[in-house]
């Protein structure tokens, strides 16, 4: 059984056999594939500009120990006087919006510069920094390498919290992910307040990638080689250490799950994309969970892409000029992003409108 589990996989991955007949036997190709990054890109994150969302940008981190954050609109064209270089390998980006500071309402990138163990944060769509030259993270613990980050605004009063998760063997099974506050300083810069540590490890690889649902209040890592893992994202919340779900386990994913991407729609409903990295596939469960149990996240299709070996993604369900129905954006190792229509994505996963 294990000989013929491992053949399958190999002839899924291979592109031979479809993966769990969700429509992986068609590549769905990008509208738009970005410039190169110089070294090696890693995550994307989805900045929309409310006042004019043609002018919307993609952001990627450029993953090197002379790393960058880059800037790209639309096209795919790398917007030059934005880009933020000097960067310390940055790994995973995310973007919050209306966060206060300086007594004004602005929006803001957040990334893991992981050579340096901190956080740096650029305010949108100016990027200048805002965080007083950086916010360190796992501060006394052996293990301080930052990787993926996850931003969650609270809807009751707008608090926003940057959930970190890190790389390195010597990290602790229970407590992987930490959680900071972020507030102003009361000089127009953005510190950090260590919140809580929380979330189990399999101990079998790492977690990188993360996504919150604001709206619905969750938090998703991805333990790679072993799950998708789920809690509340606010610490306040009833049972906040308790893990709520984990989905993805076995034999579905080839090897690593890596980027998770949520699509959302405004009644609650939508999908979690989660990336099945070494078989190139996209693996589609269902963000409301099952009719009996929320927690029940169900797969509903998977999707091959043109991306390579893709370790991070972002999605909108915003229709924007030239993507129906949404923007997903996938890192490719061929160091560029890769833009594609949300249409495109649903048809080929055979999802319903």
């Amino acid at each position: 059984m294990r000989l013929l589990t491992a053949l399958l996989l190999l002839a899924t991955t291979a592109g031979l056999l479809p993966a769990h007949g969700f429509g992986a036997d068609t590549t769905v190709r990008p509208r738009i594939v970005s410039e190169p990054v110089r070294h090696d890109t890693d995550d994307p994150a989805i900045w929309i500009n409310r006042d004019d969302p043609a002018a919307s940008l993609i952001l990627g981190t450029d993953k090197d120990a002379d790393g960058a954050l880059y800037v790209f609109g639309l096209d795919g064209r790398v917007h030059a006087d934005k880009v933020v270089r000097g960067l310390l390998r940055p790994n995973n980006v995310d973007v919050a919006y209306d966060v206060l500071v300086g007594g004004k309402r602005v929006d803001v990138a957040v990334l893991t510069e992981r050579f340096a163990s901190r956080l740096r944060i650029f305010r949108l769509p100016d990027m200048a920094p805002i965080d007083g030259g950086g916010i360190p993270v796992f501060v006394g613990e052996r293990a301080r390498d930052p990787m993926g980050i996850a931003l969650y605004t609270r809807p009751a009063d707008g608090a926003l919290f940057a959930i970190v998760s890190r790389s390195d063997a010597f990290a602790p099974r229970e407590g992987y992910l930490h959680q900071y506050r972020l507030a102003d300083d009361g000089t127009g810069q953005l510190r950090g307040l260590f919140t809580r540590a929380f979330a189990s490890w399999s101990g079998l690889k790492e977690i990188e990638a993360l996504a919150v649902d604001d709206a619905l209040g969750y938090v998703y890592a991805s333990d790679e080689s072993w799950g998708v893992r789920k809690y509340h994202a606010d610490p306040l919340a009833e049972d906040a250490e308790e893990q709520l779900a984990e989905f993805g386990t076995g034999d579905l994913f080839a090897r690593d799950h890596e980027g998770i991407a949520i699509y959302r729609r405004d009644d609650g409903t939508g999908y979690i994309l989660v990336s099945d990295q070494q078989a190139d596939l996209f693996r589609i469960f269902t963000r409301e969970g099952a009719a009996d149990d929320p927690h029940r996240h169900e797969l509903v299709g998977t999707v091959r892409l043109s991306t390579r070996d893709s370790d991070g993604s972002d999605v909108i369900a915003q229709s924007l000029p030239g993507f129906p129905g949404g923007l997903f954006v996938a890192m490719s190792t061929d160091r560029t992003f890769q833009f594609y229509a949300w249409e495109d994505i649903r048809r080929a996963a055979g999802l319903p409108r």
